[in-house]
């Protein structure tokens, strides 16, 4: 087969619509084969004789996408050195746009024998490897243009792409589960209902399932496992062409985008699916080990690992550092995502042990003029030392706030002393992000996410109930700040059940009315449950399906949250791009009265009633026309006052409504106890909240207007 010696960047396979030029970096390669394959797997081998700065390259002209591919590398086997080239292992590209198969749980997937792991195995894996694809990359976009939702105007629904619409009836069922199902009018329909302006997508790059899961008649249903940086997730492709996913990935895109919603993807740079000393040579390890992972630094045959899963990625690896930010442009650039939230972003910021906002992929992100400029979301924390990082990532990134989820989940269960933080967190965290000079926006606020209780759980269980796992119930979260109001799990208890709708409107009522970002889970917005199960990784059932079945209840608190996200979007008061002028510590009491914090009898709270353990109720002032904001236009944007009462108290609670000077008459617009109180309230007037409920007034009548 004619070759020619091609060009050294891209790496990967790139298709030009006249042959395909091919890549391969490794420092430590002595020689390099290109194998092609044909569908019954027989293998043409092409050494790469060209090479530059450690790039292995050639361009075989006339090859054509579909084409499927791997390499071969010969170099040093020395694990106690770090190095574990071995050239019976075909191994993955780390670029490949297209992935097909799945890996197989065979010995000649391992570099050792299974029954002696000190004898060598040199067994050839072709045959249970995944392979990669060459694609076309040409897509007609048509007039397609990324939302232009600004942070403060998000609202984030984190899915999974196969959950969201598996069970989904109104949809093909060869759609089901797809990124084609996502793009169904059905479900753009749904999420446009509900008003929410960017879906999260949990991962989609393409990921290994464990085959200890698959022994148990499980799979890694959460995909936090990754292989190719480049690849969309081919079992969640409707295309049976391969590497068709990539074409039916951006349709997705383009849809969601015609419906005027991003895509954020959820992405795992942190690891690789290889595992640690013991596990399968699929790419990275057998290409150059040591420029890939994180080894043990007096020994090098192990690999470091903050990440819990058994390596983590050498980020101060110019290898490294490339792979990420190529990545990262190329699913903006070229497949049109808005967006990235990265997985245990912590331990992206350790260039050398310890976390560094200062490291080289901060500043690779930071100078980049395309990832720069889209939605960074970390996960602020890692399972290493010093891992937990809320409020410590530098400005440009936003955060997954934990510290927000765990005050709001203490105070809506009755948790002594937490009104002082509850006062932070629902006014934008600014004890946390404003010192650094970062703003309301850097916290995407949560109350459940993927990983823990749904909220319809969280106020149903008290314990964890993973006994599907697998696991003698030792995975998951044990602390989980929830809930049951009475009774662990199903009840028929009128008072319970009216108890846990009102908590699970109070959580969505806090959630969308505080400053910051407002993500939402999947299925909150009607109450879906996981029978209490914590930690559903590997649950591809209906255990973690969104179910279309909706009971009349389901439907009425779906009503209830696109009411809600309505009145954040119609409401800037709720969605500030700026913190309140005063101290943070009571939430922000603002000097320019744009807040004011009231105990129930409507005096202003006094330090000693913040300071009181017992205290649960208290009444907030926003003052929709003390004018600090500007809107994109740079007009002053003058909004309706609004009062927010919240009793989180076992008992009731009568609130005295405080004289203030925009209004003396109220209108209901929200009230967690009764979906249809659009009652009209006097200034000076007293009125009793229910146990556990939230009670939202709108100004109705200016007294200028009277």
């Amino acid at each position: 087969m004619e070759i020619w010696p091609g060009k050294p960047y891209p790496l990967g396979a790139t298709y030009d619509g006249s042959g395909t030029n091919f890549a391969l970096y490794s420092s430590v390669a002595t020689k390099v084969e290109l194998c092609l394959l044909d569908e019954n797997l027989n293998e043409t081998r092409i050494p790469l004789n060209e090479v530059d700065a450690s790039v292995w390259h050639g361009y075989l002209p006339g090859l054509q996408p579909g084409q499927r591919y791997g390499f071969r590398v010969y170099g040093p086997y020395a694990p106690d050195n770090g190095h574990r080239c071995d050239p019976s292992k075909l191994l993955l590209d780390p670029y490949a746009r297209a992935i097909c198969g799945q890996v197989e749980h065979n010995e000649a997937m391992y570099a050792y024998s299974f029954s002696d792991p000190q004898q060598r195995n040199e067994s050839d894996s072709k045959e249970f490897n995944m392979h990669a694809v060459v694609v076309n990359p040409y897509f007609d976009w048509g007039n397609d243009r990324a939302p232009s939702h600004e942070y403060h105007e998000s609202v984030i629904y984190e899915a999974h792409v196969k959950g969201l619409t598996q069970s989904n009836p109104n949809i093909p069922e060869e759609l089901r589960g797809t990124y084609a199902g996502i793009a169904h009018p059905e479900t753009i329909d749904y999420l446009k209902q509900l008003g929410i302006t960017a879906l999260e997508l949990m991962p989609c790059h393409q990921f290994v399932n464990d085959h200890h899961l698959i022994e148990k008649g499980l799979s890694n249903y959460w995909g936090y496992n990754t292989i190719g940086f480049f690849a969309p997730q081919n079992t969640y492709s409707s295309a049976t062409a391969a590497g068709g996913e990539v074409a039916e990935f951006k349709s997705m895109v383009k849809a969601l985008h015609e419906a005027d919603i991003e895509v954020i993807m959820d992405v795992v740079y942190n690891h690789t699916a290889e595992g640690n000393h013991m596990g399968p040579t699929i790419s990275f390890r057998g290409i150059d080990n040591a420029a890939y992972y994180r080894l043990v630094d007096n020994d090098k045959a192990h690999y470091f690992d903050t990440t819990g899963t058994g390596n983590s990625l050498l980020m101060r690896s110019p290898a490294v550092l490339q792979l990420i930010m190529d990545s990262l442009r190329y699913w903006v650039t070229e497949m049109h995502v808005d967006g990235f939230r990265f997985d245990l972003a912590s331990t992206l910021a350790r260039q050398f042990h310890e976390v560094d906002k200062l490291s080289a992929f901060f500043d690779l992100i930071h100078q980049d003029p395309i990832v720069s400029q889209v939605k960074l979301i970390a996960e602020p924390w890692d399972v290493g030392d010093g891992g937990y990082q809320v409020g410590g990532f530098p400005p440009l990134w936003t955060e997954w706030n934990g510290k927000y989820r765990d005050t709001v989940r203490d105070f809506w269960r009755g948790e002594f002393s937490t009104l002082p933080e509850f006062a932070s967190r629902f006014t934008g965290s600014a004890d946390l992000y404003e010192t650094s000079g970062r703003l309301p926006l850097a916290s995407i606020n949560f109350v459940t996410a993927h990983d823990g209780f749904t909220m319809r759980d969280l106020v149903s269980y008290n314990e964890k109930h993973n006994e599907a796992n697998g696991e003698g119930g030792a995975d998951g979260e044990s602390h989980n700040r929830s809930w049951n109001c009475g009774a662990e799990g199903p009840t028929e208890d009128s008072e319970i059940v009216n108890l846990r709708a009102r908590q699970q409107r109070n959580f969505l009522a806090t959630l969308m009315l505080s400053q910051g970002v407002p993500m939402l889970l999947h299925g909150d917005e009607y109450g879906r449950t996981q029978k209490g199960n914590n930690n559903v990784y590997c649950q591809d059932n209906e255990l973690s399906w969104m179910s279309w079945d909706f009971t009349s209840e389901q439907n009425e608190l779906r009503a209830f949250t696109s009411k809600l996200i309505a009145l954040r979007k119609e409401h800037p008061v709720f969605r500030r791009r700026r913190f309140f002028k005063g101290a943070a510590s009571r939430g922000g009491e603002s000097d320019w009265r744009e807040i004011e914090w009231f105990n129930p009898s409507g005096e202003h709270m006094t330090e000693d009633e913040w300071q009181q353990s017992y205290a649960r109720a208290v009444m907030i002032f926003l003052n929709g026309h003390a004018i600090t904001e500007v809107d994109t236009y740079g007009r002053p944007i003058d909004d309706d006052s609004f009062l927010v009462l919240f009793n989180a108290a076992w008992e009731e609670v009568s609130f005295t409504l405080p004289d203030r000077s925009t209004s003396d008459s109220w209108i209901t617009v929200l009230n967690t106890a009764d979906d249809n109180d659009t009652s009209i309230r006097e200034e000076g007037e007293t009125l009793v909240l229910p146990p556990h409920s939230t009670l939202v007034f709108r100004e109705y009548l200016r007294k200028e207007e009277k």
